[in-house]
């Protein structure tokens, strides 16, 4: 039987970085997210999401395959976000690496159920993160240093102590030592079924 390992993170903690290292050498399987948006330039139909419209949308929603969504209002209107139910997600054949915040794990696990969801909670010192972001957005062509302290701020809510607490979160993985963090992670996984 699969598993789903859910990797959540405050922006800059290096969830993605550890995501990647993850799939790097292992047979885990990703889940790609479906979106409403329209396609931009060097992106691909299913790497980065499958593209559809709202009309997909809602057929998928009648049909009680969306596992999460979440919508954003931007100036060409409401483009939403969400995970599919579809015929690459096969739980009794694969394990899965998946990556969002405390309230996309808690749709996730109640669609599919608490044995099947295994959290990992990337944590690091907010200065060292806002640090991070901050060096990070210094090397952009065009700095958005607006954008980058609204994630910062927007994480004291997304990933407060009472929804790690909802979300039934108990352990977490301190990234202070990348490949550290990455070896404890591994072996957490190991004796969580993997």
């Amino acid at each position: 039987m699969g598993k789903i390992f859910y990797i959540m993170g405050k922006s800059s903690s290096g969830k993605d970085t550890i995501y990647k290292k993850l799939l790097e050498d292992s047979t885990l399987h990703t889940v790609v997210m479906y979106t409403t948006r329209p396609i931009r330039e060097g992106e691909k139909e299913g790497r980065e999401y499958h593209f559809v419209n709202d009309a997909d949308l809602e057929r998928l929603e009648q049909q009680g395959l969306v596992i999460e969504k979440r919508s954003y209002h931007t100036v060409h209107g409401v483009w939403n976000y969400f995970t599919v139910k579809d015929e690459h997600i096969d739980l009794d054949h694969n394990d899965y690496l998946m990556i969002g915040t405390p309230d996309s794990y808690q749709s996730t696990k109640a669609y599919f159920g608490e044995e099947k969801l295994v959290p990992i909670y990337i944590t690091l010192d907010d200065g060292v993160r806002l640090q991070r972001a901050l060096d990070r957005e210094k090397k952009q062509d065009h700095p958005r240093y607006q954008e980058m302290c609204r994630r910062f701020l927007a994480d004291c809510e997304d990933f407060s102590d009472i929804k790690i607490e909802k979300a039934g979160i108990r352990h977490s993985f301190y990234n202070d030592d990348l490949d550290r963090c990455i070896a404890e992670i591994r072996e957490y996984m190991a004796r969580c079924g993997r």
